[in-house]
C-alpha cells in the first residue's frame, strides 16, 4: 500500500513541476525583439514582489587556493520594489567622469501625482566644491582572493588607487575602460555575522552601510567621454561605461566571485543598471536593467527593454532613477536636473517637464509570488525550482505526499 501512495505521490509532483515550468514561462515578461529606439524617460511598472534568496554565511581561507563561500538560510523579501528596497551601494564603470552625486529618501512618493511627498537629501557629492555628504568611496584595489577577486580598499582621490582612510574624489578623477568605484553611506557596518545588519562580509575591508529606504532617488551629474586609450584584449569592458545599483551585500563579499556562493546575486538579492553601454556596437546607447527573478529564471540577462538613453561623449549629462513607494520606478535623462538639500514634488515636477513633452517607454512586470516552504529545502533541486518561481508548487506537492503517506 505505501508503494501505491508513494507512487501517487510521484505522479502529483510530477505534475506540479510540469505545471510550474509552464508557469515560469508564462510569466516571464512577453518583450518582442525589436529595434531599440532612443526615449528620455524609461518606467518600470508594477516593480517588487515576493522571492527570497541566499545570503552568504561563511567565508573560509579566502586568502588560500582552498578558498571557499557556504550560503545560510534564504532571505525572504516581499513589497513594492522589492528586493532592490534593501540598502543598495553605487557604482561606476568608465570611462567615466563624476561631477556630482545625491541620494535621496521620501516618506511617501508616487510618480506624477502633485499631492506627493517632498524629498530630503541623505548623501551627497560635489566634485568641484570638494563636499562630500554622508558618501564614501572605495575600490576594489585590496588583495586577491581565488573565489573572491579583489578586496574592496578605501578609494584615493583619483577613484582607483588605494587609500588608508576615506578620502573625497578629485574634481580631475577619470576613469578608464574597466575601472571601477563605489559609493556607500558613510555609515561603518557592526561586526561581521549572519545575523547582523550587514550580514557576513569579507575580513578586513572597510565595510559600510548601503544606501536604504523603500522609497528613494539617486541622482547624477557625469560624462563618459570617448575612450583615448587603444583597444587591447586585456580590457573585458572596453569604451562601455556604466552607473548601477547592487545590493550592497554583494560587494562586501565578492563583487565577481569565482563561486556563486560567494555572493548572493546569482541567487537574486538585487541588482539595477541604471545607465549601462552594453556591447562595442551599441556603445553610445545606454540601457536600464533589473536583474532579479521578477518573472524571469535568467538574473544574468534580467528585464531589459528596447529603449536607450543617448550618450553624448563630448558633454556633461544629469538624470537619475526614481523608485516611488508604489513599485513604479523612472529612469531618467534630464538637463534641469537639480541636487537641493530638499525637493518638494512640485519642484521634481518641473524636472520632469520636458520628460513629460515625450512619451516614456513603459514596461510593465510580471506578478510573481513565491510561497515560503514550509521545510527547509536544501538540495540542489529545490533550489532550482525555487529559481525558477515553482517553490508554491513544490510546497504543495510536499504536502500532498506528507497526507498520502500517513
Amino acid at each position: 500500500m505505501v508503494y501505491v501512495q508513494i507512487a501517487i505521490a510521484w505522479h502529483f509532483i510530477s505534475s506540479s513541476i510540469a505545471l510550474a515550468h509552464e508557469a515560469a514561462h508564462l510569466s516571464a515578461p512577453q518583450i518582442i525583439p525589436q529595434l531599440s529606439r532612443e526615449y528620455h524617460s524609461i518606467d518600470f511598472l508594477n516593480v517588487g514582489f515576493t522571492g527570497s534568496y541566499s545570503p552568504v554565511s561563511t567565508l573560509k581561507a579566502v586568502e588560500s587556493k582552498q578558498c571557499r563561500c557556504e550560503t545560510g538560510p534564504r532571505v525572504w523579501f516581499s513589497g513594492a520594489t522589492a528586493p532592490i528596497d534593501e540598502p543598495l551601494s553605487v557604482h561606476f564603470r568608465g570611462p567615466l567622469k563624476l561631477h556630482r552625486f545625491a541620494y535621496y529618501t521620501s516618506e511617501h512618493f508616487v510618480l506624477d501625482q502633485q499631492a506627493s511627498g517632498s524629498w530630503q537629501r541623505g548623501a551627497y557629492f560635489d566634485a568641484a566644491s570638494r563636499t562630500r555628504q554622508n558618501a564614501v568611496f572605495l575600490t576594489r584595489a585590496g588583495a586577491h582572493s581565488e573565489c573572491l577577486g579583489k578586496a574592496l580598499t578605501y578609494a584615493a582621490e583619483d577613484g582607483v588607487s588605494r587609500s588608508d582612510r576615506p578620502a573625497t574624489l578629485s574634481k580631475h578623477a577619470s576613469l578608464s575602460s574597466d575601472q571601477e568605484f563605489a559609493i556607500f553611506a558613510d555609515d561603518p557596518c557592526p561586526e561581521s555575522g549572519i545575523g547582523n545588519a550587514c550580514g557576513v562580509y569579507r575580513k578586513g575591508i572597510p565595510a559600510y552601510h548601503g544606501f536604504a529606504g523603500a522609497t528613494k532617488m539617486f541622482l547624477f551629474e557625469f560624462e563618459m567621454p570617448a575612450e583615448t586609450l587603444a583597444p587591447h584584449p586585456k580590457f573585458e569592458f572596453y569604451d562601455l561605461p556604466a552607473i548601477w545599483l547592487l545590493n550592497a551585500r554583494i560587494p562586501r563579499t565578492a563583487q565577481y566571485p569565482n563561486n556563486a556562493d560567494c555572493s548572493c546575486w546569482a541567487s537574486g538579492c538585487g541588482e539595477f543598471d541604471v545607465f549601462e553601454a552594453m556591447n562595442a556596437t551599441e556603445s553610445y546607447h545606454l540601457y536600464s536593467a533589473f536583474h532579479t527573478f521578477q518573472g524571469i529564471d535568467d538574473v544574468g540577462s534580467g528585464i531589459q527593454p528596447p529603449a536607450f538613453f543617448e550618450r553624448r561623449p563630448r558633454g556633461v549629462m544629469r538624470g537619475g532613477v526614481i523608485f516611488d513607494s508604489v513599485g513604479h520606478v523612472r529612469v531618467f535623462m534630464s538637463d534641469a536636473v537639480s541636487f537641493e538639500r530638499n525637493i518638494s514634488s512640485a519642484k521634481l515636477a518641473s524636472m520632469m517637464y520636458r520628460l513629460q513633452l515625450s512619451t516614456p517607454y513603459k514596461l510593465v512586470l510580471p506578478n510573481v509570488t513565491a510561497v515560503r516552504p514550509i521545510l527547509e529545502m536544501t538540495s540542489n533541486a529545490i533550489h532550482l525550482l525555487h529559481k525558477a518561481g515553482m517553490t508554491g508548487y513544490v510546497v504543495l506537492t510536499l504536502a500532498s505526499l506528507v497526507y498520502l503517506i500517513i
